[in-house]
């Protein structure tokens, strides 16, 4: 795979049609390897690996005070996030309890350390495809799905992860995410989420949206996002 994209970089002389081509047969055959996304993040934290710049720097900060001001504003008592990653963003939280699941036993051995003697945290292992809740016992005021979305590759894996992040919220669900389709490269397929919720969950209704201070722009990568917040609430019967 190295030698593939040092070819890619080595032919500026083509033009950008060929780098193009070039870059999408990398992203294809780098696709093609993809382990599955429970697989993928356990071996990104196995190998020492984080959650992504997304829950560090600006950005943590960022979505902290918007996360944060909206428990204080709606007196939300109870947290549930689905994809904890390895605590970094939760470390900035100011909730009352809060319940913590990810794909991968090893974020969550980083959540267990990092918080440990913390009782108001607890931490699950989650698996989309088993998980199966009819006693209502993952609940909460409010659900979180932060920088997830786009991560979940596969159609099912997707479509019960959604189910799962607004069956738990009693109240309130807060996903920050893009919201627009692009073909999957490796560990990232962009979903334009926002119709699905529409079309899937008409007991809920868009509350409002955030937009990030800090808008992509690939000079600053590591700084900056595509995602802006999109904050639910369940309808009253």
């Amino acid at each position: 795979m190295s030698a593939l994209k040092h070819f890619v970089k080595s032919i500026p002389v083509l033009g950008p049609i060929a780098r193009h081509v070039g870059r999408e047969l990398v992203s294809r055959v780098t696709s093609f390897r993809f382990p599955g996304t429970a697989a993928y993040w356990e071996s990104r934290y196995a190998r020492g690996g984080h959650s992504g710049f997304g829950s560090r720097g600006q950005l943590a900060q960022f979505k902290a005070k918007i996360i944060n001001e909206f428990v204080r504003d709606k007196s939300v008592r109870s947290v549930i996030e689905f994809g904890c990653g390895d605590g970094h963003q939760l470390s900035l939280g100011e909730y009352g309890t809060y319940i913590g699941l990810d794909v991968s036993p090893t974020a969550l051995a980083l959540c267990r350390q990092r918080f440990y003697g913390d009782q108001t945290k607890s931490f699950f292992l989650y698996h989309s495809l088993c998980f199966v809740d009819h006693a209502g016992l993952f609940r909460a005021d409010l659900a979180l799905s932060l920088d997830v979305l786009f991560h979940l590759v596969e159609d099912d894996i997707y479509a019960a992860y959604m189910n799962h992040l607004f069956d738990s919220a009693n109240r309130f669900v807060i996903v920050y995410s893009a919201n627009f389709d692009a073909p999957q490269r490796f560990h990232v397929r962009w979903r334009h989420f926002t119709p699905w919720i529409e079309q899937n969950r008409t007991d809920w209704r868009l509350l409002r949206t955030v937009n990030t201070p800090y808008p992509y722009n690939e000079a600053d990568r590591d700084r900056s996002s595509f995602s802006d917040f999109y904050v639910y609430e369940k309808k009253q019967i």
